[in-house]
């Protein structure tokens, strides 16, 4: 039967989130199993809507599906993905070795590479995985273990510069059994491998040639003609800015086969053009609806909505690299400055006037309600421009003429980047400038797009200030990717250039155990020291708004998950359209 979309819609805004479901968030996701930066904007909302109820009962084939989003892509090479919109089209192009139920759980399902759960030595430091024989990539060429092999040591490569370099680089050998099988022997005990197992492969046979340092230029990736993948759908089309097309492949190997002849992912100006389209019949599914097009969009009872507290949260990130600013000043190496202008922030009116109530505070990289939440381990900055302009005082910094801050000849004014077009970071970005300028610092908000903005500023740690957010892509808490200095620009996911030893040591000591009570000590830790130190503000927990359309059908065990990542397409290769 097809779920009747209210009640279904009942139950999910009833459900509590599953769990961390990502391990980190940056400027954009990642199809990997690393953190990823987002550029989505909405936030969960407790309401259910609306009635219509499918009008096919059983799938059909054939047919195209139409997907909104505001930006283009950078690479759908899975090795370099780390932004949302390439991750997404990744989910169409390629196959992942393992996947994750609804619940977070490592799964096999009939379009993962792999052919039984991994194998695990007593020890925990060796598994083994085995592929499935019938696995192919799109020139007809099979999956085998050479690619597995390829792509993780690719991966854990540092002159790689892969953004999931933290996830494989715990590996210490990869023995090659036969043709399908491997065995993976860490160099410690690492908790959430089991995770990064859930990731895309290469094709070894095209790419195991060409040198790792001229990869990220390689027109894989970049060029559907010259981009083999093994998923559902072939890459034959992207016109930049506008559109990428997927067709079935007729050759997938999947024991379950799509129904969707073919993906089209279009893409907008901003958020209020791609919802105008929604609207129209344009588009049939929205992953990330504003909340201030929510109620438009429950008014057309032809479009349902699934709202669900998400798996991202939203942060103000601080650069550390002095070269970022004028004569080689940094203007956040003061801890108090820092811990000033997390008092100069409303957060709460944010969450009260621009999420419309919707979302939860955070002060730390730990979401609200999981089992690594820290609650009042970590410090908490209600909103107080009195206490920030004390800490500014203490930290040195004196009113200029003109009313802004200076310092050893320095005035306090930067620039906060976020990506253009998304209309609620525009808003917290125009009342973090108007909370700064009230206790004497200036802040210069700058919009610019999305993909250009994650490859030329965001990923090579070019900017003095971020508004950005993580979206976590496994149910484990592990950051280090984010957060330690093991970890900075290219080979890694600390574009802020932040270093505390102390914390270095933490996020190790965090994932070198698998006993969960002995790591949610860890993370308390770790939330104390990070929400001392703040290399980030952290702002709040949101969701995304999905919003489908009257052509998309879906059984109910293949409904969208908002607490996955990439759960806005959860099991698409069940979902059919009808006209």
């Amino acid at each position: 039967m097809v779920a009747n979309k209210k009640s279904l819609w009942s139950i999910l805004l009833i459900l509590s989130l599953v769990g961390i479901l990502f391990t980190g968030c940056s400027t954009n996701n990642t199809a990997s199993n690393t953190p990823t930066p987002t550029e989505n904007n909405t936030t969960p909302e407790n309401t259910t809507e609306p009635e219509t109820e499918p009008s096919a009962d059983e799938p059909v084939d054939g047919g195209a599906i139409v997907l909104g989003t505001f930006s283009d892509i950078v690479t759908v090479n899975p090795i370099f993905v780390n932004d949302t919109s390439s991750g997404d089209v990744v989910q169409f192009l390629f196959a992942k070795l393992y996947d994750l139920d609804r619940e977070g759980n490592v799964a096999v399902e009939p379009w993962s590479l792999a052919a039984e759960l991994p194998q695990i030595s007593e020890d925990g430091l060796t598994y083994t995985v085995k592929l499935k024989d019938t696995a192919k990539w799109s020139d007809g060429q099979p999956v085998t273990a050479d690619d597995l092999i390829y792509t993780f040591d690719t991966v854990r490569n540092p002159d790689t510069g892969s953004p999931g370099i933290s996830q494989f680089d715990k590996v210490d050998k990869i023995a090659k059994v036969d043709d399908l099988t491997v065995n993976i022997t860490l160099k410690q005990v690492y908790a959430p491998f089991q995770y990064t197992l859930v990731t895309e492969l290469v094709p070894s046979h095209i790419l195991k040639d060409i040198p790792v340092k001229e990869l990220q230029k390689d027109p894989y990736g970049t060029d559907p003609a010259k981009t083999v993948t093994n998923g559902p759908w072939k890459w034959t089309q992207w016109k930049q800015g506008e559109s990428h097309t997927m067709d079935l492949d007729p050759n997938y190997w999947g024991a379950k086969k799509p129904h969707i002849q073919q993906v089209v992912y279009k893409i907008y100006a901003d958020q209020n053009t791609e919802v105008q389209a929604l609207l129209k019949g344009d588009v049939d599914h929205v992953s990330a609806i504003p909340v201030t097009q929510v109620e438009a969009v429950k008014a057309n009872d032809k479009i349902g909505i699934i709202q669900k507290p998400g798996q991202s949260y939203e942060y103000v990130g601080f650069n550390f690299d002095p070269k970022n600013f004028p004569d080689n000043y940094g203007l956040f190496d003061g801890q108090k400055t820092r811990q000033a202008i997390a008092y100069a922030i409303n957060r709460q009116g944010m969450v009260d006037n621009i999420l419309k109530g919707i979302g939860v505070l955070m002060n730390a990289p730990f979401l609200p309600d999981t089992w690594a939440d820290p609650k009042d381990a970590a410090v908490n900055y209600a909103y107080d421009p009195e206490k920030a302009k004390q800490l500014l005082a203490e930290d040195g910094w004196v009113a200029g003429k003109d009313g802004i801050l200076e310092k050893d000849g320095h005035r306090f004014s930067f620039e906060l980047q976020y990506n253009a077009g998304n209309s609620r970071r525009e808003q917290v970005a125009a009342v973090i400038q108007q909370n700064l300028k009230d206790v004497g610092i200036e802040v210069k908000p700058k919009g610019i797009d999305f993909a250009a903005w994650i490859d030329q500023n965001v990923n090579p740690g070019k900017f003095q200030a971020i508004l950005l957010a993580w979206s976590l892509n496994t149910p484990d808490p592990d950051a280090e990717s984010i957060y330690s200095s093991k970890y900075f620009p290219p080979a890694g996911q600390n574009v802020g250039w932040y270093k505390n030893e102390k914390l270095d040591q933490l996020w190790v000591d965090g994932y070198s155990t698998v006993d969960q009570a002995k790591r949610q000590e860890i993370y308390k830790e770790v939330a104390k020291e990070i929400s001392t130190d703040l290399p980030y503000v952290f702002l709040y927990q949101y969701g995304n708004a999905i919003g489908s359309g009257p052509r998309v059908h879906w059984k109910e065990e293949d409904r969208p998950e908002p607490s996955l990542g990439y759960g806005y397409f959860f099991h698409l290769i069940n979902w059919w359209v009808t006209e």
